[in-house]
């Protein structure tokens, strides 16, 4: 009885959010972006994404090539909007090429035709935006104190903000992208991906609002939480939420990946808990994937080269 009050408490949220938010979608200004670089599609662009829960941001909005309204398609939400799509606009002029792998995977007809919401990070704020809150939770009481102070001595914000980042994607944006693109909003078209906190997010998102996502592809993700250390309280506290809050197997798909070259050196220790845990509640090689790439390094080359092994897995036709 509890589980279907709150599920109906979520859907009667999620729809007053969406009727009032729909007021504003007017003020909001898109362009199709004609400078971005694309291997084939659309890029339209909102500069700055109204949010009454996070700092707003760029969203980007990639429409496959022939995009017509007169059919529906599926919707996937990605991290790290700006490093997606155009090599020549990012920081380290890497890119995921999402739009040459989408292209032809839908092309090939592997899977559902879809387009691809960007969310750009703002690089200050981006730890506190993606990294999922309510592990917080599950951390020891002494060492959650250490790191609070550890924050204080080195003048780091305290203010963890990963529940309204997912609260403005499913509350603020999906709205809009329903009500302006031809898709389909339900779950089983519905989806989420992002790399390294990206991945956490990719993971929380999904675990926090199952009734919203059918799937996430958690790229390289970051289970060391913060800065690798020694005696890290971090892991245990993100399983510790990871372990509580299993989406139903029965109607959920979850990707996990990992190298261990850089950054990615960090997450092949944990690759066994992540297996048990999935694997304990209910899930199989049918919907759940957890891969080693060996030689792989934390960067959107080696991203790029294996985003297409998620795409496949989740939105198969």
């Amino acid at each position: 009885m509890k589980k279907i009050l709150f599920f109906s408490g979520l859907f009667l949220l999620v729809i007053s959010c969406s009727q009032n938010y729909k007021a504003t979608f007017s003020k909001i200004k898109s362009y199709h972006l004609e400078s971005a670089v694309l291997s084939a599609g659309k890029l339209i662009r909102i500069d700055t994404f109204p949010s009454e829960n996070i700092t707003p941001r760029p969203v980007d909005v990639w429409l496959p090539k022939n995009y017509s309204i007169k059919q529906k398609y599926a919707v996937l939400y990605m991290h790290d909007g700006q490093m997606l799509f155009d090599s020549t606009t990012t920081w380290n002029k890497q890119e995921w090429k999402i739009d040459e792998v989408a292209t032809d995977l839908m092309e090939q007809k592997i899977t559902k035709d879809f387009i691809v919401v960007g969310i750009h990070n703002i690089p200050e704020i981006r730890w506190h935006d993606l990294f999922p809150e309510k592990a917080m939770d599950f951390m020891d009481k002494d060492a959650k104190k250490e790191v609070l102070k550890k924050a204080d001595e080195n003048k780091i914000s305290k203010e963890f903000k990963g529940d309204d980042y997912i609260k403005f994607l499913i509350t603020e944006l999906k709205p809009y992208i329903d009500a302006t693109y031809s898709v389909n909003s339900n779950k089983e078209n519905t989806y989420v991906a992002g790399s390294s906190m990206g991945g956490l997010m990719s993971m929380y998102a999904i675990s926090e609002y199952p009734t919203i996502f059918k799937g996430a592809a958690c790229i390289s993700t970051h289970w060391v939480g913060a800065m690798a250390q020694e005696n890290n309280p971090f892991p245990s506290a993100i399983f510790g939420y990871v372990a509580a809050n299993i989406p139903d197997a029965k109607n959920h798909k979850i990707y996990f990946d990992y190298g261990d070259q850089t950054l990615d050196r960090h997450y092949p220790q944990y690759a066994s808990t992540v297996d048990s845990i999935y694997t304990n509640n209910g899930y199989s090689a049918e919907n759940f994937r957890n891969l080693f790439f060996p030689e792989a390094d934390h960067s959107e080359k080696s991203w790029q080269k294996r985003i297409h092994i998620p795409l496949m897995f989740l939105l198969k036709k």
